[in-house]
């Protein structure tokens, strides 16, 4: 491989870089000691990664077939389930891996905090739409295949030996019904875990009514009851329960909304989140106690799209003494500004937000949203190819998006040299 190649860059950035005491940590005798480096194996993940290759039965591959793979492995041919093991295990030191990455973008002049900008993607949970059943259906379901299985259970026991062979007792459990049961098993689970929801939502209330508003919710439009019962469309799905039902312009998907703050001078994600909600109203906060948490300070502007738009995130800009360009709406095509057709109450932040924006037109700091953060989702999902998680549960699926943004980082550090 030439001297100056990326797996090189990531090879030596990890074995000198990078602090790795709490993967290394893990490995406290030399009984059972691992036959592969385990920074090794942290330089394979995240240069597979940076390479849009997500797949540990790809980065095994890899590691026989590719020479770039070579460089980083010294020619060892780890398989996939030690790769995935690996990946599973240090799940969570190696999403940690994050800010320290960070910190070395910002040794090399990437990160500036001059403006930055936050959106969110939406992203395809490792589970199918079809395999989620609404509340309503399993009202109806969970009866219905009870009495399925008793009334096997009933027959079963009229059965003749004879019937099923000596070497049975008769009364086995056929696997057309076995998987009746599991199903049931299933929707009593799914069940319980939406009614605990609408339970907690409903206890909630005063607190939050989903409107972000300080509780007013939209203007002419009355807030829906939040009762203790699902509604009988409300869904859960049963191969990864966290995720949720997401519209996108392409129709809806059962996956996560994933969040990232980037930097403008060089395209640097400087902060991450992910949620199973499909609104970005409530990750404006925390995407900047993020970005001060990782680098000891705010900002000095923000933009964010309409989906952050609220009275309690422009007062949380304003007294974080970020300046801040909210849209207070949908963009159309050939206008100013992205603004608002309905009527905003005069004097209200949201209100003014809109004023500085239009005033502002086509000279407005705004503009920077979409050539800083949208770019950046566009290198992840076109370029490296990331459109569907690997993992389950948010947990999981959290850390792998960690791991996304540390690859993506990476990659411009190297491109930087």
């Amino acid at each position: 491989m030439p001297s100056g190649h990326v797996a090189h860059f990531v090879r030596d950035t990890v074995r000198t870089g990078l602090d790795l005491s709490r993967i290394m940590d893990v490995y406290d005798e030399e009984r059972g000691f691992p036959p592969y480096h385990p920074g090794m194996m942290v330089a394979l993940l995240l240069y597979a990664y940076s390479q849009g290759i997500y797949s540990s039965r790809r980065i095994g591959r890899g590691c026989e077939e590719r020479l770039d793979f070579a460089a980083i492995t010294g020619m060892q041919h780890p398989d996939f389930r030690t790769i995935s093991e690996f990946r599973k295990r240090h799940l969570a030191a190696l999403s940690g891996l994050f800010r320290q990455v960070l910190a070395l973008c910002r040794e090399a002049g990437l990160v500036k905090l001059g403006h930055v900008a936050l959106d969110g993607t939406k992203i395809k949970a490792n589970a199918g739409i079809n395999k989620a059943m609404s509340y309503g259906r399993m009202k109806e379901a969970e009866p219905r295949l009870a009495a399925e299985v008793q009334h096997w259970l009933a027959q079963a026991d009229k059965a003749e030996d004879r019937q099923f062979g000596a070497s049975k007792r008769g009364d086995e459990m056929p696997e057309w019904m076995a998987n009746k049961e599991k199903r049931l098993e299933k929707i009593r689970t799914a069940k319980a875990a939406l009614e605990a929801e609408a339970k907690a939502k409903a206890a909630s209330k005063a607190d939050d009514d989903g409107s972000g508003d300080g509780g007013k919710g939209r203007p002419g439009r009355k807030s829906k009851p939040v009762t203790a019962e699902p509604s009988d469309k409300a869904q859960r799905n049963f191969t990864d329960p966290d995720s949720r039902v997401m519209p996108t312009k392409n129709g809806f998907i059962q996956g996560y909304n994933a969040q990232a703050a980037v930097d403008g001078a060089h395209q640097i994600i400087v902060a991450h989140a992910l949620t199973n909600s499909p609104s970005d109203q409530a990750q404006l906060a925390p995407l900047l106690d993020a970005i001060k948490a990782n680098l000891g300070k705010n900002p000095d502007e923000a933009s964010a799209d309409a989906g952050y738009c609220s009275q309690a995130n422009l007062r949380t800009l304003i007294r974080r003494r970020i300046e801040g360009y909210v849209a207070t709406g949908r963009q159309k095509h050939g206008t100013k500004a992205a603004t608002t057709n309905r009527k905003l109450k005069s004097g209200t932040l949201v209100a003014r937000m809109s004023t500085k924006l239009k005033r502002a037109g086509h000279r407005s700091r705004y503009r920077l949203r979409k050539q800083i953060v949208e770019p950046v989702f566009g290198q992840i999902k076109q370029a490296r190819g990331f459109r569907q998680f690997l993992l389950r549960s948010i947990d999981k699926v959290k850390a792998e998006w960690a791991m996304i943004c540390i690859a993506h980082n990476l990659a411009k550090l190297a491109a930087a040299r």
